[in-house]
């Protein structure tokens, strides 16, 4: 019995470094760390993030402590925290207006602030679970996953529903293709993968259904025709031809995936994992994506940001065991 213990406990330990995918840790000199921000104070689950590119700002929707963290990336330090919040989960920055939007998932209330002086200037209020945010930049159009199955559609301008898409379950992940008229949207309660035509505000398509569960993230190349999902049961990243909506590849990640990104400039899929790992993924040449890095990060730092014109990812690591909460600021590929 003891020989039998003592080998369960060293399967446990194994699994617990490797995120139980036989990985080891390698090519970090694809995403080395440039600097870590602290979050002191900063408590419980983080959830989504978006960037003030001109001055180099990055909201923060902090879910598990109910507040919206304000922060410099050339000074490396929280600027202000917006306290008051209930379930903060998604959040976009709106340039023309200067103004931030927050997504509340415990009342369903959106927020504007001024992000100047962090005052509030007004409310949206959806039925429940207000989550998941994309700001189209070009038409000023909030859209937002919200309650038992809804994309709700506000006018950054006007502050004002505009309009809703009616889907079978809760949106998690989505992305817009203005060129083809479409929204991509992850309904993981669904086990599905809806297509929305913008222009009708209607659901037109479902793929891969009961294919796998837990469809979470999502990545979009409009270019090139590809979905990019990331799944967690089992933990896998599937590629997806827009085309034809069938799958064109599977390949393993690390579990506990949350947020996942396309970078066109290098061909190159970033997931961040809550099992405590970023899996990146390059394209080659005979035309297939092959995991060329597992960098270690701390377990439970399942959201991130990729900030393309910055060459940076982001990663949110959570506080626990004894440490604060960081920010840790990757350079990407070149």
């Amino acid at each position: 019995m003891k020989f039998h213990l003592i080998h369960f406990f060293i399967f446990i330990n194994i699994c617990s470094f490797t995120a139980c995918k036989g990985q080891a840790t390698f090519g970090e000199n694809h995403l080395p760390i440039d600097k870590i921000i602290p979050l002191p104070g900063v408590k419980g689950r983080i959830d989504h993030m978006d960037v003030n590119l001109k001055d180099q700002i990055v909201y923060i929707a902090a879910l598990g402590n109910n507040t919206l963290e304000v922060v410099s990336l050339p000074d490396a330090k929280i600027l202000h925290s917006i306290k008051g919040l209930d379930e903060p989960q998604g959040v976009c920055y709106i340039p023309q207006t200067k103004e931030i939007f927050v997504a509340n998932g415990g009342t369903g209330d959106c927020y504007f602030y001024n992000a100047d002086n962090y005052k509030k200037i007004a409310t949206v209020h959806l039925s429940s679970d207000a989550d998941d945010v994309r700001y189209d930049s070009t038409a000023q159009k909030i859209y937002v996953a919200y309650g038992s199955g809804g994309i709700a559609i506000i006018d950054a301008k006007n502050h004002t529903e505009t309009g809703d898409i009616k889907l079978p379950s809760h949106p998690e992940g989505f992305q817009i293709d203005k060129r083809k008229d479409l929204i991509y949207v992850n309904l993981p309660n669904s086990l599905e993968i809806g297509v929305v035509q913008i222009s009708k505000l209607k659901l037109i398509n479902e793929w891969n259904k009961a294919y796998r569960e837990g469809n979470f993230p999502m990545a979009l190349d409009s270019q090139g025709d590809q979905l990019f999902v990331g799944y967690r049961h089992p933990a896998t990243l599937v590629i997806i031809d827009t085309k034809t909506g069938k799958r064109t590849a599977v390949e393993e990640l690390t579990n506990d995936t949350d947020d996942l990104y396309y970078d066109p400039k290098n061909n190159s899929v970033y997931v961040s994992c809550g099992g405590g790992y970023v899996d990146i993924f390059q394209l080659q040449k005979e035309g297939h994506y092959k995991q060329i890095a597992a960098v270690r990060t701390r377990s439970g730092a399942r959201t991130s940001l990729l900030i393309p014109q910055l060459q940076v990812f982001l990663v949110c690591e959570p506080s626990g065991n004894n440490h604060n909460a960081d920010l840790v600021v990757y350079k990407t590929l070149q």
